[in-house]
């Protein structure tokens, strides 16, 4: 079965640090899954606004293939983590909308 799977890091504090998305949604072909597209889109436009908004420091990995992102954050300011909060809301959007057959938040 088809499915993303968005699981989010959290500290000893409650504050989010990071995040696994891997798998993918199954909503339609390749190429013409929404689903997939729309949380490709949030997960990549956090990285680059990280990157380009804060003097943060963070490890990516990727691999297109299988559908995995993971970030974890070395330093955290509280402009990331609204960052990685607003993602998170993103996809809780996106599987709202589309049904949880497609997302699994962790």
């Amino acid at each position: 079965m088809n499915m993303i799977n968005a699981e989010f890091f959290y500290n000893e504090n409650h504050r989010l640090f990071g995040f696994k998305i891997s798998g993918h949604a199954g909503f339609s072909d390749d190429g013409n899954d929404i689903v997939c597209s729309a949380v490709s889109v949030l997960t990549i436009n956090t990285v680059n606004s990280i990157d380009r908004l804060t003097d943060d420091y963070f490890e990516f990995e990727q691999d297109e293939e299988d559908g995995v992102m993971v970030l974890r954050m070395e330093e955290l300011s509280e402009s990331s983590e609204l960052l990685l909060r607003s993602m998170r809301i993103g996809i809780e959007g996106v599987m709202e909308e589309y049904g949880s057959e497609y997302i699994s938040i962790i």
